[in-house]
């Protein structure tokens, strides 16, 4: 659990709140399911007319990256390298084969199929770097689905303030009903900012620094499969590893 996330969540939402309630705004006022439901569902839906389905759904599943992140697997995969770099020098690139079994990571996998296959090193540096390309791609654009939804939500949030006054205008002869449509009017502007910067900005930035992180390590473990495929030293290896683990 990332508690840094959900502390940074309270802290936003408690200084909105306190804010709101030093001025000597009540809690129920910024209660506007009308208000809401614009916002959400317009933003949601603006989202969705722009994205691919399937970028849409990795988005969603990404989400929970916010608060439970991927585990590093730095020190892991320092050890690993270590020992296909021994099993393979001792005992050939076939020896890898138990290794490619034992994983359960399709890039490495593949880096491992590649090599015990025979596949020449540049060749196997070149797809192995297509394939990190097209996960960074694939990722950064579920990324950006959280960044689309916070540039959306502020202008919804004045589009749910145009239908608020609206419906104030309708009203003017029933001073009863003036006031929710005046409530819905400032609401939708206040969930519509609040919601992108304190909301779908920091997910999306989050998200990007953890892609950043896992493609660095698939960077790394591409001229690791190089390396080791092409026969170059153990110290070369080692500088990789070494690489690895010293990243912030």
């Amino acid at each position: 659990m990332d508690w840094a996330s959900l502390i940074g969540i309270a802290l936003a939402l408690a200084g909105v709140f306190l804010g709101h309630g030093l001025d000597g705004g009540k809690l129920a006022s910024l209660v506007q399911p009308a208000a809401f439901a614009i916002v959400v569902i317009g933003t949601a839906g603006a989202v969705l007319l722009q994205t691919e389905t399937p970028t849409f759904i990795r988005a969603m599943k990404m989400l929970r990256w916010v608060f439970r992140p991927p585990p590093s697997q730095r020190q892991t995969l320092a050890r690993d390298i270590a020992l296909w770099s021994n099993h393979a020098r001792r005992d050939g690139l076939l020896s890898l084969e138990q290794h490619m079994l034992d994983t359960r990571d399709p890039f490495v996998q593949k880096g491992l199929r590649l090599m015990i296959d025979g596949i020449h090193p540049d060749k196997l540096r070149g797809l192995m770097e297509a394939e990190v390309t097209a996960y960074e791609f694939a990722q950064r654009q579920a990324a950006k689905v959280w960044e689309s939804a916070a540039g959306y939500s502020p202008t919804i949030g004045i589009l749910g303030a145009v239908l608020g006054l609206i419906h104030v205008m309708e009203n003017l002869s029933d001073p009863s009903r003036l006031g929710a449509g005046i409530a819905v009017a400032f609401v939708s502007t206040v969930y519509g900012v609040g919601l992108a910067n304190l909301f779908f900005y920091p997910i999306g930035n989050k998200l990007k620094s953890i892609v950043a992180e896992t493609v660095t390590q698939y960077e790394i473990l591409t001229e690791v499969f190089y390396d080791i495929s092409s026969g170059d030293h153990s110290r070369v290896i080692d500088e990789r590893v070494a690489s690895l683990l010293s990243r912030p």
